[in-house]
């Protein structure tokens, strides 16, 4: 299948609440100038899951002429409240549930969500992410019944790695989630939560993955200015430019070298064992 060239913004951690005004506005103006396919938002809309938080920020996505998929971050599950948090966590998403986990299907290429964001977990912190056996089973599912030559794009709150250099847990299930999603030939997995840009390809045991982070358009900065990524899908290429109203050079990490023996990504045509057939790991309690 051939596509024509895809322009997408991909933004995260919009914390309103703590949001910057000027990094929102400066993302709108060039949302209008270039009209993007596509608005993809990893999650973080609120600071702490305030109505008037979710308001602001509903009333602002909604404003968005573009498509848009928007995916749950863990300052989006109501923090003084726990009876809703664990009753009904999304219930404050109501005026933008129909773009919450949205699939989007574009020319030649789908937009695939996975839920990283969990109500509790058995450790502290909860802010850290869990791809649960359900949630992966879901979002493979989801590729696996794409039409024969669609490229897929995961969009997930958290990065998936596993365990940070220094041993530290960070992604429960992550190590298995990179390697179903490589074995699928998935394109690339767009994720906020650390609120600097990067860029990497992942090598797992079953083929390489590209992993995309976006920063944040709060005023929560970290190393690098607000900022938020445009991604050019052009065929079998990704090129991410990482934008900011400074123009201070912020480009994304260097992808990394993949080991010539990694495996290449699957063909559009090559069976992959569903999800629910490969052995879980499952997290430890602690």
């Amino acid at each position: 299948m051939t596509a024509c060239p895809l322009t997408l913004y991909h933004i995260s951690d919009l914390h309103f609440g703590l949001e910057d005004r000027r990094a929102l506005d400066f993302f709108k103006a060039e949302l209008a100038r270039e009209q993007p396919a596509a608005v993809l938002i990893t999650g973080d809309l609120t600071m702490r899951a305030r109505h008037r938080e979710f308001a602001a920020a509903s009333a602002w996505i909604s404003a968005l002429d573009v498509p848009v998929t928007v995916e749950v971050g863990n300052h989006d599950m109501p923090y003084f409240n726990l009876i809703e948090r664990f009753v009904d966590p999304y219930r404050r998403f109501l005026a933008i549930q129909s773009l919450l986990e949205r699939e989007l299907q574009l020319p030649g290429l789908a937009v695939v969500p996975l839920k990283t964001a969990t109500r509790a977990q058995w450790r502290f912190p909860w802010s850290n992410g869990w791809v649960t056996n359900r949630a992966l089973a879901e979002c493979c599912a989801a590729i696996d019944a794409l039409p024969q030559g669609t490229r897929a794009i995961v969009t997930a709150h958290h990065p998936l790695t596993e365990r940070s250099p220094a041993g530290k847990r960070l992604t429960i299930g992550g190590t298995r989630a990179m390697e179903e999603l490589a074995a699928r030939g998935v394109f690339a997995v767009l994720t906020g939560h650390v609120h600097d840009a990067f860029d990497i390809e992942q090598t797992t045991a079953r083929g390489p993955l590209r992993m995309i982070g976006a920063g944040t358009l709060s005023q929560r900065i970290r190393s690098t200015p607000a900022s938020f990524n445009v991604l050019r899908v052009n065929g079998d290429t990704i090129a991410v430019e990482v934008r900011n109203m400074a123009h201070v050079p912020t480009g994304a990490m260097q992808i990394q070298t993949v080991p010539e023996n990694a495996m290449p990504p699957r063909r559009a045509d090559e069976p992959v064992a569903p999800v629910n057939q490969v052995p879980a790991i499952d997290p430890p309690v602690h």
